[in-house]
């Protein structure tokens, strides 16, 4: 299945922000990679280029590649709403970060291995497919065999202090999550101005 599989701390040095959850390397570094990284603050960026810039951080973010993320926005310019918050919504309910927002990943790239290797079921039915759109009231827990749950533990006990979210709820003890609602646009953290997203693809 397509992904990116770079290297992470340089595209979160590149852009500023930590796109695939907590880096050393920015704290280290807090500046591009590459030998003039140091001064490349200087230069001028266009509007263009602010906006792609944008647009790389939240297809990054959510590990996708730019054929789906076109069809992410298509999907999202279909339907009646604000186009930003709908994409927003689309990219949160993907079921690898639904786990990951359940606490069952430290990160979406560990979220969405987990969802590949069979580990996960929705309505108790096993799905691999980290795309899987969810919808409010589908319930997700982990395979029943020792095996996957001991795996969920361990990852669970890691990311204790990370709250779920209000349209989530999570039971710890059985493993049990759940897709309450759509999340509001205020729910959703994308480090990205979505707006300049959508203006980029509009033009």
């Amino acid at each position: 299945m397509a992904r990116y599989t770079g290297p992470t701390d340089k595209i979160s040095r590149r852009f500023g922000v930590p796109l695939f959850g907590p880096s050393k390397s920015l704290e280290r570094r807090a500046y591009p990679p590459g030998q003039h990284g140091a001064r490349s603050g200087r230069r001028k960026r266009s509007d263009y280029a602010i906006a792609l810039g944008e647009k790389q951080k939240l297809r990054l973010q959510y590990g996708i590649l730019e054929k789906q993320f076109r069809r992410y926005f298509a999907e999202a310019s279909r339907r009646r709403g604000i186009t930003g918050d709908i994409l927003l919504q689309l990219l949160e309910l993907r079921l690898d970060n639904v786990c990951y927002r359940l606490g069952l990943g430290n990160t979406r790239r560990a979220s969405r291995q987990l969802v590949n290797h069979g580990h996960v079921l929705v309505n108790d039915k096993k799905v691999d497919i980290p795309s899987y759109q969810c919808k409010p009231g589908d319930v997700i827990k982990v395979n029943d065999n020792n095996r996957s749950r001991q795996l969920a533990m361990r990852v669970l006990d890691s990311t204790q202090a990370r709250p779920v979210l209000d349209w989530l709820t999570m039971d710890r003890d059985k493993i049990v999550g759940a897709v309450t609602r759509v999340p509001e646009r205020e729910e959703i953290d994308p480090m990205v101005n979505e707006q300049l997203v959508v203006e980029l693809y509009s033009r």
